[in-house]
C-alpha cells in the first residue's frame, strides 16, 4: 500500500504542499479553518507524519523514553497507557524499557536511551536502585526527568507519586477493626522511599489503634508471590493472625500457602495487598488491596514531561490519592 505524503494531501484539496505541511504544523499563518480542513482529509486519507525528519526539521527529538521496573505488571501497564494518552496528540513516541528490578540493566536502559537522543525520560526506579549517578547524568546533559511511583528526592525534576502511606494505614486499620490482634508486614526495599512510606502507614495504624508495634513482626524485601509463600511459615510460628503486604503478589503467594496448610482465610487469617491486581478479584478469597490510579499517574507524568521539554521545568511532588478496597480476605 501506497504512503500518503504531503503532496498527495495539497493534490487532493487543491492546495499547495507548504499550506499543508503548515496546517499539520498548527502554524497560526494557516486559517483555523483550513487547519481542521488539512487534519480531517489527511486522517480520512491515513497520513502517517515522519516523526525522524519532523525531529530532524524542529532540531529536537519526538521520542520520549520510558524505564519501568516490569511491564508484565497491570499497574505499570496502566501508567504507560496513561503516558501515551497524552504524549502520543501530542505528536511524540515512546521508547519503553524494562529495569526487571536490576540496577545494572537500568543503568544500560538509561545509557540505551540517552544514545537514541530522547526527548526526556520518565521512570520508576528498581528494587536495587541506591546509587542515581545514571539519572543525574541524563539532568547533568539538560534532558528533562520525570520520576513517577519509586522516586529518589536526591534528583530534581517532577515526581508523581502514590499516597503509599494512606493506602497502608487504612488497610492495617481495617484488620485491626475486623479484630485481628498480630499483624505482620511483608515490606519492599527500605531503599525506595514508596516502601519507607507504606512502613509508616503501617507503623502508625499500630500505634493510633494499639499504642503499640513489635518492630519482630515488620519484614522487609518480601514482594514476590514466592518470597510471601515461603515466608509465611515463620510468620505462623511467630503467632501472626494477620499480614498486610507491601505488594499484590506477595499476599497471592501467601493466600496459597495458607490453603496449603488448612488455615481458614479469612476466620483464622486476614491478608491485604497493594495494588490492587486483576486476580485480586479473581482467586479465592477475594483479595483486600488497595486500589492505585496507574492511568491518572501516567497521564500527570507526561504531562509534566510536555512541560519540561517546552522549558517549563517544574521541580513538584504530586501526590495522587489511593483508595483501600475491602474484600473477604480481611473481612471477618
Amino acid at each position: 500500500m501506497k504512503k500518503v505524503t504531503i503532496n498527495d494531501i495539497a493534490r487532493k484539496l487543491g492546495t499547495t504542499p507548504s499550506t499543508v505541511s503548515r496546517a499539520l504544523a498548527d502554524n497560526k499563518r494557516v486559517s483555523l479553518k483550513t487547519r481542521e480542513l488539512v487534519k480531517k482529509v489527511a486522517k480520512e486519507m491515513g497520513y502517517q507524519p515522519n516523526l525522524m525528519a519532523s525531529s530532524l526539521r524542529k532540531g529536537k527529538s519526538d521520542l520520549v523514553g520510558m524505564i519501568v521496573p516490569r511491564i508484565n505488571r497491570h499497574f505499570f501497564s496502566n501508567v504507560i497507557s496513561g503516558v501515551e494518552e497524552v504524549l502520543n496528540p501530542k505528536g511524540y513516541s515512546l521508547l519503553i524499557m524494562q529495569s526487571q528490578e536490576n540496577i545494572r540493566s537500568e543503568v544500560k536502559a538509561v545509557h540505551s536511551l540517552m544514545r537514541n537522543r530522547v526527548a526526556g525520560i520518565i521512570t520508576s526506579l528498581s528494587v536495587q536502585t541506591e546509587d542515581f549517578s545514571h539519572f543525574q547524568g541524563v539532568l547533568d546533559e539538560g534532558i528533562p526527568l520525570v520520576q513517577f511511583d519509586r522516586i529518589s528526592n536526591e534528583l530534581a525534576g517532577p515526581k508523581v507519586v502514590n499516597d503509599n502511606y494512606t493506602g497502608t494505614y487504612e488497610a492495617t486499620c481495617q484488620l485491626l477493626k475486623a479484630g485481628y490482634k498480630k499483624i505482620a508486614l511483608f515490606g519492599g526495599s527500605e531503599l525506595l522511599k514508596a516502601y519507607r512510606e507504606r512502613k509508616k502507614g503501617y507503623t502508625d495504624a499500630l500505634l493510633d489503634i494499639k499504642g503499640e508495634i513489635d518492630k519482630g513482626f515488620i519484614f522487609n524485601d518480601v514482594i514476590t508471590r514466592d518470597a510471601g509463600n515461603e515466608m509465611l511459615g515463620k510468620v505462623l510460628d511467630m503467632g501472626a493472625d494477620a499480614i498486610v503486604c507491601a505488594g499484590d503478589y506477595s499476599a497471592f503467594g501467601v493466600l496459597e500457602a495458607l490453603d496449603a496448610l488448612g488455615v481458614k482465610v479469612p476466620d483464622e487469617f486476614g491478608v491485604t495487598g497493594f495494588g490492587n491486581e486483576p486476580f485480586a478479584e479473581m482467586i479465592y478469597p477475594k483479595l483486600s488491596s488497595v486500589e492505585q490510579e496507574g492511568r491518572e499517574m501516567g497521564r500527570i507524568a507526561a504531562r509534566q514531561m510536555i512541560d519540561a521539554i517546552n522549558g517549563e521545568q517544574h521541580t513538584i511532588e504530586i501526590t495522587i490519592p489511593v483508595k483501600f478496597i475491602k474484600r473477604a480476605s480481611s473481612t471477618r
